[in-house]
């Protein structure tokens, strides 16, 4: 990964300059570690009449991987070999945005002690990426730079240059030349628009990139005419972010048209004096769906298997109605956690005669299972891979055979709602699958049929009109014993 910053200067202002301004000497070569490799810095030419430094990032593709460690498994078929296939190492991305404002810090707030007069001096400037992603092509990246003084060539990098009818890559090699603007300018227009183009980061996108954003882009990201894409862009398209940035930066746009401050313009609405309502947790909503489905059914002896840590048994332990509620899980650890939760070293006689928590495995038939009201799948078939999915179904279905099974799993179709969730992964790292509602569907009512239940499907959180609810539920009835016989 590579770029080059060149000046042209005068006996009375050398070029050599740039040393200054960047803070690394010309007659150094120096090497900087970031997060994801090793940047190295050096001036591959330094006369009084052009000076050139050069960034080139040395990426580690084993710390990309293992900062990438349990992502990808579930989404698409190829997501596991992209963290080795892939072109962090040589195409220009958000990893050497990072890397720029981490080597050239003080360059890019504008700061040079040794020689305070020189930040503010606009000078030749010529900026060289051989090799940078562009989503949207030459043209998009003509629109990124040319209303910030830019003049820009980017030249499409052929797919193959033995066979040019394959055509063009996604690929530019990018010179960018200005003679009015300041090293710092330059910098921070590298430092958001390098991203943007490529349409991806590679790193959390937290609350806080819409300060840097914000700090980063002043005076110039404001006016600009794609200034939603670049924002939408820098913040990984996570619309709550971009919403607040762009309000932010329209309430900059409206007090430099009025010459005021934010603060004057952003007093038309007095601070909340009471707090907003906290939505419910997906995770308590799921556990009031599991309580009320159990209690239309009459259970009055549950299981849960795969209790975890025990917050629905601690729930369900709440109802009366409950009589006998016993917790499995193959995790002793977690069995141990549950204990502590449930305090069951301080729980009454009464209390405690209602609760069990034992270890076993839903991979294999447990005489201890059979005879219940009830069995609860809840957020457990998703962890399972896909080849053990018969064994866990014949154990519950067919084995223990509980009047009501309720099985709850996450709903893929739904993950594009969550902001926080990169395209393409599963919510989990421990997840080996997350189903559509169709795959869902076509698996519970398969499984109905071949153990003589009735299924009916039940949303667990907000049931969008277009990727339906978050937390799909299935809620396996027996049917009689006549019915399941011609099942």
């Amino acid at each position: 990964m590579f770029l080059t910053i060149t000046t042209t200067g005068t006996p009375e202002r050398p070029a050599t300059d740039l040393g200054y301004l960047l803070h690394k000497h010309p007659d150094k070569a120096q090497a900087f570690s970031t997060s994801y490799g090793t940047a190295h810095v050096l001036y591959p030419e330094a006369e009084a009449g052009r000076c050139t430094a050069a960034l080139l990032l040395e990426v580690d593709a084993v710390a990309l991987v293992r900062r990438g460690k349990g992502k990808g498994r579930g989404g698409a078929p190829d997501a596991v070999l992209a963290q080795y296939v892939n072109d962090r190492p040589y195409a220009a991305s958000s990893l050497l945005a990072v890397a720029l404002s981490s080597v050239f810090s003080s360059a890019m707030k504008g700061v040079c002690n040794a020689r305070p007069e020189l930040p503010g001096q606009a000078r030749p400037l010529r900026v060289e990426v051989p090799a940078l992603p562009a989503r949207g092509g030459a043209d998009l990246v003509r629109k990124l730079f040319e209303p910030l003084g830019w003049t820009v060539t980017a030249e499409p990098v052929a797919l193959d240059a033995e066979f040019p009818a394959w055509g063009d890559s996604r690929y530019v090699g990018l010179v960018l030349e200005a003679d009015t603007l300041t090293l710092a300018e330059a910098l921070r227009h590298l430092y958001v628009l390098l991203p943007v183009l490529d349409d991806a980061k590679h790193y959390w996108v937290a609350p806080d990139e819409v300060d840097k954003l914000l700090r980063v882009g002043e005076g110039w990201l404001p006016g600009h005419p794609e200034q939603r894409l670049i924002t939408s862009r820098y913040l990984s398209r996570r619309w709550s972010l971009t919403r607040q940035a762009t309000e932010r930066l329209e309430l900059v746009r409206l007090a430099e048209s009025d010459d005021s401050e934010v603060e004057e313009i952003d007093n038309a609405v007095e601070a909340e004096t009471e707090a907003e309502e906290k939505p419910t947790p997906l995770a308590v909503q799921r556990r009031e769906a599991i309580v009320t489905a159990l209690r239309q059914a009459g259970a009055a002896r549950v299981l849960d298997l795969g209790c975890g840590q025990g917050q629905l048994v601690q729930t369900l332990l709440k109802d009366p109605a409950f009589t006998e509620i016993v917790g499995v899980d193959v995790s002793m650890r977690a069995l141990t956690i549950a204990s502590r939760r449930l305090k069951l070293d301080r729980m009454g006689e009464r209390q405690a005669s209602r609760v069990q928590l034992f270890q076993g495995s839903l991979a294999y038939t447990d005489v201890r299972l059979k005879g219940y009201d009830a069995a609860v799948l809840s957020e457990v078939i998703e962890h399972l891979d896909l080849p053990r999915l018969p064994a866990l179904e014949y154990a519950v279905f067919g084995s223990a055979r509980p009047r009501t099974v309720l099985v709850t799993t996450p709903n893929v179709e739904y993950n594009v709602r969550w902001e926080s969730l990169p395209a393409g992964h599963v919510r989990h790292g421990d997840h080996r699958f997350e189903w559509t509602r169709a795959e869902f569907r076509a698996w519970a009512e398969a499984v109905a049929e071949r153990h003589g239940y009735a299924v009916e499907f039940v949303a667990v959180g907000p049931d969008d009109p277009e990727v339906g609810p978050p937390t799909q539920m299935a809620v396996f009835t027996m049917t009689t014993p006549k019915e399941a016989k011609a099942a």
